[in-house]
């Protein structure tokens, strides 16, 4: 089986540009994994994203070995299956005990016991072609489930009206790299690599112009949006899966969200509700009868 073939130009190109590329989005945990090592506890975070991400990846890279000339999808998702491993092995050593239970349990069933019978079954029951199209249809229907992360980091935006949960530079990374990942299954004439990056684009460009729309906007959440929904919008843990690997997570520091979410308005209230109530007394009279 040939891996590595320079003579499809374009095929090459893009996947390199998606490796450069996707290798910096699967780097962009360090900082959070960097502060968990430095204080020797994962505080608010969950490994349920890399452990996804270590999946997506995995699952990847068996249907590149189905494959002819996609040794740069090899090699990004064997990256991907490395870095991941590395996160969730600092995260198992850090985490409380019950994240720690959570995590090994998500990871016996979906990594080991579903990647097991996903290959048994296709190696067993499946040949040549065939496998390959069944690898790659699990390959985008999984894709297209993860984008379900995203659509809530979204809908957040949206009721916050506030774009502290999206970061600009990852939603403008990840959109590009669903570009540069679409062109590359173009060029392949690989739909099961082209079709899950149409879907990332979109969501990727989406997430763009709602930052711009928000991005200046000073108010406050929607006056219905009700206490419940507030709350779950004030400590996410925001979660951005790239399109084709591929995993990548941001998580706003919790301490700087409630610090902004604190700021007391409580004065402006008070006043708000004496002026519709007709109650207002001017603040010169109020001085003048307290002496």
């Amino acid at each position: 089986m040939t891996l590595f073939n320079t003579e499809n130009t374009w095929a090459f190109v893009f996947g390199l540009l998606g490796n450069v590329i996707s290798f910096a989005v699967f780097l962009s945990p360090v900082p959070t994994f960097y502060r968990i090592w430095k204080k020797k506890t994962t505080e608010g975070f969950q490994s349920i994203p890399y452990v996804v991400a270590l999946f997506s990846a995995t699952l990847w890279l068996y249907y590149a070995t189905q494959k002819k000339d996609v040794f740069l999808l090899v090699t990004i998702n064997a990256f991907g299956c490395f870095i991941e491993t590395i996160y969730i092995s600092m995260f198992l050593a850090y985490a409380p005990k019950p994240a720690r239970m959570l995590t090994v349990k998500i990871l016996l069933l979906m990594n080991f016991g579903g990647f097991c019978l996903i290959l048994l079954l296709c190696q067993l029951l499946l040949k040549g072609a065939t496998r390959a199209k069944i690898i790659g249809g699990i390959c985008v229907g999984f894709s297209v489930c993860v984008f379900a992360a995203p659509l809530s980091i979204i809908r957040t935006v949206i009721k916050t009206r506030s774009v502290e949960y999206m970061p600009f530079s990852l939603s403008l990374t990840l959109t590009i790299s669903a570009i540069i990942w679409f062109l590359y299954g173009l060029a392949l004439k690989d739909i099961y690599v082209a079709f899950p990056n149409v879907l990332g684009f979109a969501l990727g460009a989406l997430q763009m112009i709602l930052y711009v729309v928000y991005k200046y906007c000073k108010t406050s959440p929607h006056p219905h949006l009700g206490e419940k929904e507030v709350e779950a919008a004030k400590l996410p843990e925001v979660v951005t899966l790239d399109m084709l690997k591929l995993g990548a997570v941001a998580s706003p520091d919790p301490g700087h969200v409630v610090r902004q979410c604190n700021k007391c308005t409580c004065g402006n209230d008070r006043r708000v509700a004496e002026i519709e109530d007709g109650r207002q007394t001017p603040r010169n009279s109020s001085s003048a009868a307290a002496t």
